[in-house]
């Protein structure tokens, strides 16, 4: 048995503000902008990196039932995020071995390079350790001539000529994105955060490149050094958020999680959602930037990312892995047959109830009870003061930097279990 002094060494003596900080430190003159983190590793509830390692068999198989628990109660340390976020959002298969893994990783990293190529090929400034902020194309395909950067022939490809249209995008919200962290202030890890969007949006053409991606991807990078491990990381966070980002002329892409969070406020707290019908609020855009970007601008940097995994922990699916692999693997249990109970504790607390009550539907996701829990928090004040959409917006606002996480996802559970009680009667 490991002693008190051997784990207060492996999360250090402060297991506060000094120790995050020293996995994100902030720039000097941001100091005083950025929002105060609430999340602290704890001992004997956060997921350490001692518990980590011991949770792999001999041969690396991954007890995810006892991994789960432990982010469910307290969260990841630091130190060992990037490497468990990859089995949270399915990047491996907890009962593969250390060997399965290796080969897949490397398999990867091929795979990643070779389309990395394709973009150098096209556009030199990727993987040059620099990236554009200014086109380089016009709308036409003709090209325009950039500082420092080699001009393309003219384009007639419609996906090439999509895809170089987006990348002085890209670039603009690159230099946005997380400017307080220390991290960005080396131009080549600014580089290696373009280089994975660029690339990303050249493999889902479909989608391409939408603004608030970067906010997703941006983690991704940090935790994981290689370049390639991070794309693969946010190409599999991407497969769960990816619709969010699917914007035309008619629709926006949360505009079904959206119809979904008017539902269960509808149901669990009705007083609430007439009163936003009132001020011509029931479509509930307000909540557009929470789905969309999973509260990336609610919390602080640290807090942000303590959400995500214990929301990835409380949504997963033992499943995910095969699914992802072979897409035409069914996601959810047949809840028309009796689910093995031992399957059943490998699954999330918001998971397993969904698989309980018969709900595989993705719009059912967490965030959306996290946003009715944001909103039921607010219910008072709302009520009370709001006498159009502005006022909403500005209450909402006011969230910002100052969401307990833990508190968020609990409440969560508990609209959750509400609604579903609710619906059933209905």
């Amino acid at each position: 048995m490991v002693g008190w002094a051997a784990i207060a060494e492996i999360f250090g003596r402060n297991a506060g503000t000094e120790e995050l900080e020293s996995f994100y430190p902030i720039r000097s003159e941001s100091l005083s902008d950025i929002p105060k983190t609430r999340f602290r590793p704890r001992v004997g509830k956060t997921l350490s990196a001692r518990r980590w390692q011991a949770a792999f068999s001999e041969d690396g198989c991954l007890d995810i039932e006892k991994v789960l628990r432990r982010i469910q109660r307290g969260g990841i340390h630091p130190s060992i995020k990037g490497l468990v976020w990859e089995f949270l959002l399915g990047c491996f298969d907890p009962n593969s071995t250390f060997d399965e893994r290796k080969q897949l990783r490397e398999q990867r990293r091929e795979r990643y390079g070779l389309w990395k190529t394709e973009c150098q090929n096209l556009v030199p400034v990727v993987g040059s350790g620099k990236f554009i902020t200014q086109p380089i194309i016009t709308d036409d395909g003709q090209p325009i001539g950039v500082g420092g950067c080699d001009v393309p022939p003219a384009v007639s490809d419609k996906k090439v000529a999509q895809w170089m249209l987006s990348l002085h995008q890209v670039g603009l919200d690159v230099v946005r994105t997380d400017r307080a962290l220390a991290f960005y202030e080396d131009e080549a890890n600014q580089a290696k955060l373009w280089d994975v969007l660029a690339i990303y949006s050249w493999v889902d053409d479909d989608i391409g490149y939408v603004q608030g991606m970067n906010d997703i991807c941006s983690p991704m990078v940090i935790l994981l050094e290689d370049e390639a491990d991070a794309f693969w990381c946010f190409e599999r966070a991407m497969r769960r958020l990816r619709e969010n980002f699917r914007c035309s002329t008619t629709s926006i892409g949360v505009q079904s999680q959206l119809g979904t969070l008017s539902q269960v406020i509808k149901t669990v707290d009705p007083k609430l959602h007439q009163h936003l019908e009132d001020l011509d609020g029931g479509e509930y855009l307000f909540a557009f930037r929470m789905l969309m970007v999973l509260f990336r601008r609610e919390f602080s940097f640290v807090d942000a990312l303590y959400l995500w995994e214990v929301m990835w922990a409380m949504e997963y699916n033992p499943n995910i892995f095969s699914f992802y692999e072979q897409p035409d693997a069914p996601l959810d249990n047949d809840t028309t047959q009796p689910i093995d109970r031992k399957m059943l504790k490998q699954y999330g607390k918001f998971q397993r109830k969904n698989v309980q009550c018969g709900h595989g539907d993705k719009n059912s996701a967490l965030s959306i009870f996290l946003v009715a829990s944001v909103l039921e928090t607010k219910n008072k004040q709302i009520l009370k003061d709001a006498k159009g959409l502005d006022d909403v917006a500005n209450i909402l606002g006011e969230i910002t930097g100052n969401l307990d996480a833990k508190k968020a996802c609990n409440q969560a559970l508990k609209i959750q279990d509400k609604y579903f009680k609710k619906a059933k009667k209905q």
